[in-house]
């Protein structure tokens, strides 16, 4: 098994014990790797590296590299200043101290140290953890603020600009495949009207950075639910993972994935359409952990577009869920034909209760402060 002899490439004590994979996610590999010595036992993550979505893995293990360790030395300065243990992964380093190594079929791996005692979960369990969903999210933003943008590579360029995927969507639907994937179902015409009839709109946020409103920062890209690890020992947040996307961006483009993974009890892949729904009451909980740390540095103008965020953030990925399945499903991994149709129709009914629910979101945004 090529994840076994990957394992062995990284500088970590004792005989391998086990390979197992593990993880939900859409796009790496991801392997729990066990090791073991006659007295203790050491547990990470490897990862092989989807380099048709990450072209240059080392973009991302520098950004990790940089942003850990700067995340880490904030922590240990804070330390006496917190209620609990604030963590983030470390990488553990190759034998020969690289990042990463790459294997003979040119396909790049790399480990990451486990957050031990601490789970994450597919979906909110309660409204303690939809409170250290936006609590951890902010105080990631917090950490890595003072990082300049400028020292962190663009590791996904286009990556949450709105209008790239509407282009893409459009390439796609040039082709006589992608012409006949739209064609093969009303539940696909019906997605594609939805996105037409939202088209002008979705370039608002990036408008508004091109005006000056809102600048470019450092953000994670992806702390959706799943992503933030929960302390078992005190039901805390302890840490957001999965660093492939940190990079410049908006940081609205962070909070309003937050929201939309959380405020959404039905999940990503729910087959019952009359089930998904913006819980506004989980929405009030989050936002309220958030703004313990972001009111110290969101502006009046970030604060002006918040819920924008939240309706936008929501229509791409719907839209990068719809535009794959035109494609022929390239970039996220499906198990069975449809899965990304499916999934581009959960976040457009996301979308719609959204919409539908503005004011009562932006009294929520507007009474937080």
């Amino acid at each position: 098994m090529k994840a076994a002899l990957m394992a062995r490439q990284f500088d970590v004590k004792g005989r391998l014990v086990a390979v197992e994979a593990t993880g939900s996610g859409n796009v790496n590999d991801t392997y729990l790797v066990i090791f073991r010595t006659t007295f203790s036992e050491e547990r990470f993550i490897l990862q092989k590296i989807n380099t048709k979505v990450f072209p240059n893995p080392a973009y991302i293990m520098e950004n990790m590299k940089r942003v850990t360790e700067h995340v880490h030395r904030r922590l240990e300065e804070e330390a006496h200043q917190s209620d609990r243990i604030w963590q983030l992964p470390r990488i553990i380093p190759t034998k020969d101290g690289r990042d990463f190594v790459t294997d003979g079929s040119g396909e790049s791996w790399r480990a990451i140290s486990l957050i031990a005692s601490a789970h994450s979960y597919e979906s909110v369990q309660s409204p303690e953890h939809a409170h250290e969903a936006g609590f951890v999210l902010g105080q990631f933003q917090r950490l890595i603020s003072d990082i300049p943008p400028e020292n962190l590579h663009d590791t996904l360029v286009g990556f949450h600009i709105t209008p790239g995927y509407l282009t893409k969507l459009d390439q796609a639907l040039a082709t006589p495949e992608g012409v006949s994937r739209l064609n093969s179902s009303a539940e696909a015409q019906r997605c594609h009207h939805f996105i037409q009839d939202r088209r002008a709109w979705c370039s608002v946020l990036e408008e508004a950075r091109a005006r000056g409103e809102l600048i470019l920062r450092p953000i994670h890209g992806d702390p959706k639910i799943a992503n933030v690890m929960i302390d078992d020992a005190t039901g805390k947040g302890t840490c957001i993972v999965d660093l492939d996307t940190v990079k410049p961006g908006l940081i609205h483009y962070d909070f309003g994935d937050c929201l939309r993974s959380c405020c959404n009890p039905a999940g990503e892949e729910a087959q019952d359409l009359n089930q998904v729904f913006f819980d506004t009451d989980l929405c009030q909980i989050i936002v309220k952990g958030y703004m313990t740390f972001a009111r110290q540095f969101l502006t009046a103008a970030d604060r002006h577009y918040l819920f924008d965020s939240i309706r936008l953030i929501t229509f791409e990925l719907g839209l990068r869920f719809f535009a794959d399945y035109v494609a022929g499903d390239q970039y996220f991994k499906i198990r069975h034909e449809g899965q990304n149709l499916n999934r581009a129709r959960v976040q457009f009914k996301l979308c719609e209760s959204i919409e539908a629910r503005e004011p009562g979101i932006r009294k929520i945004l507007d009474g937080t402060w």
